[in-house]
């Protein structure tokens, strides 16, 4: 059995009236690609949020390779191995790609120098396919490779632990797939992989567990094919009328 790299204890967040995240138990093993799925405002980024620090927890616990790691702070996440990518794409603009990449391996820690640091950049463009626009500013490049930088900006930091915002928003079918087979050969490197998504054909496509959050609160979890035919998961993407007639025809 895989074992356990993250483990989330009753973890409750509120804004104000807002219960945004609501008393959340759920882990992920070493390796494991999982997806999190739920409507606009169900939780999910700022699950991830608590998750890495940006949000102290109000309530609950989050253990990280058996450590309590609650009250940590962004820094100190990405510094464990814990990091994630966000759901809008903010490069440093008037930087080189190359550094952009550079800089997330110094903030995480992950190298001793800065020459180091590029030369992991250097090869992280080469995994992501951005080598060739490695010397042109960030604010050059396109929607979809500006979410490549995302990503190798988030593995210079050696995680262990990646997480994923809508990393594939606004990509074409053809991007989608290219992006796809990253997120696979960043999980065949042992990275365990909580990709955050809206569309079907990704959260399908690679992940292993559907956990399924709304307002606030996990509804429903397991194989994705399982999740996916759940009555309360249909209900909260498509509305209460929708599941009501899908299950008509299904009974009927």
């Amino acid at each position: 059995m895989s074992e356990e790299i993250l483990r989330l204890e009753s973890l409750s967040k509120s804004f104000g009236g807002i219960r945004a995240v609501n008393d959340v138990s759920l882990s992920l093993k070493k390796g494991e690609i999982v997806g999190l799925i739920g409507p606009n405002g169900a939780g999910k980024t700022t699950l991830v949020n608590v998750i890495t620090g940006v949000h102290p927890a109000d309530a609950g616990t989050v253990h990280f390779m058996g450590e309590n790691v609650t009250r940590q702070r962004p820094y100190q996440a990405a510094r464990r191995g814990l990091c994630r990518t966000f759901q809008i794409v903010q490069p440093f603009p008037e930087n080189s790609v190359l550094d952009n990449v550079a800089a997330g391996a110094v903030f995480g820690g992950a190298v001793p120098s800065l020459k180091q640091a590029r030369e992991r950049a250097m090869d992280l463009l080469e995994f992501v396919g951005l080598q060739d626009v490695a010397s042109q500013p960030a604010s050059a490049l396109t929607l979809p490779n500006r979410k490549r930088l995302e990503l190798a900006k988030s593995l210079a930091m050696k995680p262990k632990v990646l997480m994923l915002d809508e990393v594939n928003a606004g990509l074409s079918s053809g991007e989608i797939d290219g992006a796809l087979d990253l997120i696979r050969r960043i999980a065949e490197q042992g990275v365990t992989i909580l990709i955050i998504e809206h569309l079907m054909k990704v959260v399908l496509g690679v992940s292993e567990r559907i956990v399924v959050l709304d307002r606030g609160a996990v509804i429903a979890e397991g194989p994705p094919m399982e999740v996916v035919k759940d009555e309360r998961v249909i209900e909260a993407y498509l509305g209460s009328k929708y599941a009501q007639r899908l299950k008509e025809k299904t009974h009927g």
